[in-house]
């Protein structure tokens, strides 16, 4: 029944909260591969696209998109199962969303581009760069994704969602019982200064939550963590893109030591730990992030 739906409809505007320079960009949408996808598109010059992480939208880079604008096209989307963008009936294996990934830029006639990812969109810039190393120019990893995630994984919310064994209609039933509290619950262990999370903050996460068909993918995200164990994580002392690793100094999720081990895997990477931030610090110390990220955009060969 749900294949037979009219998808819901997009708001025409992504709008920044009140920490950000007042911004109002319109929403755009693309297909790729049948799919619908949503994203934000500011700015001229070299290409830069932002990718979000689990159960993230584009609504985590809603710092980035004035500063980088004035100094690069960027580029926000939903990824398939997220946000805004449409939520087929995939496994969202690693090959499946790197199709969409490399199938986003051919769409928008983008060659190559700098790729920048949060968490588990830093995996899959990983894995771009790894199987289509001539569309990646840089990479920026933003606490994420390490190998052996499992094992590194110190977050209780998170190791809580990828182990669980419930069915999704289970999961489904429960978000919508009693998702608000959940998601409460995960932002305080993504979000290192809790005063951050103000009332609009959270209600804007629980209506994004709340969007139709947003389990199921996610379900079937987290069953694919073996294969990128097993495709792309024993590969990541091949990357050969200039990489620039930026971690929260107290990341609850994946802890500073393992962005240190990302950069002595990845050859004459850069590595900035952000004081005073968590899983996110691009939402959370956007000012550092971006100073970092447009130095090393511009600088890097």
């Amino acid at each position: 029944m749900s294949a037979c739906t009219t998808p819901p409809p997009i708001p025409p505007y992504f709008e920044t909260l009140e920490r950000s320079p007042s911004t109002r960009i319109p929403i755009s949408t693309v297909l790729v591969r049948d799919q619908r996808i949503a994203y934000l598109d500011v700015g001229t010059g070299q290409p830069v696209i932002l990718i979000h992480g689990f159960g993230g939208s584009m609504w985590q880079w809603e710092h980035q998109q004035h500063d980088l604008s004035q100094h690069f096209r960027t580029l926000t989307l939903d990824l398939p199962g997220s946000g805004l963008s449409d939520k087929p009936d995939i496994d969202y294996l690693p090959n499946q969303m790197l199709d969409f990934c490399v199938g986003f830029m051919d769409a928008l006639h983008i060659e190559k581009a700098t790729l920048v990812g949060n968490s588990m969109g830093a995996g899959l810039a990983i894995g771009t760069a790894l199987t289509h190393p001539t569309r990646v120019d840089k990479l920026v990893l933003i606490d994420g994704l390490p190998s052996n995630v499992l094992a590194k994984l110190t977050s209780p919310s998170f190791r809580g969602a990828v182990e669980s064994q419930a069915p999704w209609w289970l999961m489904s039933f429960g978000n919508w019982l009693f998702g608000g509290l959940a998601t409460n619950s995960v932002l305080k262990e993504v979000i290192h200064d809790h005063s951050l999370l103000t009332p609009a903050v959270l209600e804007r996460s629980n209506r994004n939550r709340r969007r139709p068909g947003i389990i199921k993918p996610l379900m079937a995200i987290k069953k694919t963590l073996p294969s990128w164990e097993t495709e792309f994580a024993p590969r990541i002392s091949d990357i050969s893109h200039p990489t620039l690793i930026i971690w929260g100094e107290q990341d609850r999720v994946f802890p500073a030591a393992v962005g240190a081990e990302l950069h002595h895997r990845i050859r004459g990477s850069t590595l900035v730990i952000i004081p005073k931030a968590g899983h996110m610090p691009q939402w959370e110390r956007p000012e550092l992030v971006n100073r970092s990220l447009i130095e090393y955009i511009h600088s890097s060969p």
